[in-house]
């Protein structure tokens, strides 16, 4: 049997609306091994969304984020780019 690594696509919009729809989907996907998270067309990050990346990158097995520029410009200027990015060569 193959395992397959768990992904999540995040919206351009990843505001407190896209936050709370994916937080079942991102739950779910944690008990399954290392979730993939692509950010990359990621245009607009709120604080709702960042929690709930900190909590998929210290859940389980962790998270694997594909960031976008905003995404890393948002990280870096709230203090979260090595909670959310260490160990990640991208």
């Amino acid at each position: 049997m193959s395992s397959v690594t768990p992904s999540i696509t995040l919206p351009a919009r990843c505001d407190r609306a896209a936050a709370e729809a994916l937080l079942p989907e991102m739950i779910a996907a944690l008990g399954s091994g290392p979730l993939r998270i692509d950010a990359r067309d990621c245009q607009h990050i709120g604080q709702a969304m960042l929690q709930l990346l900190v909590s998929a990158r210290q859940t389980g097995e962790g998270a694997v984020i594909e960031p976008s520029q905003t995404l890393r410009d948002v990280a870096q200027l709230t203090g979260l780019g090595d909670e959310l990015f260490s160990g990640i060569h991208a």
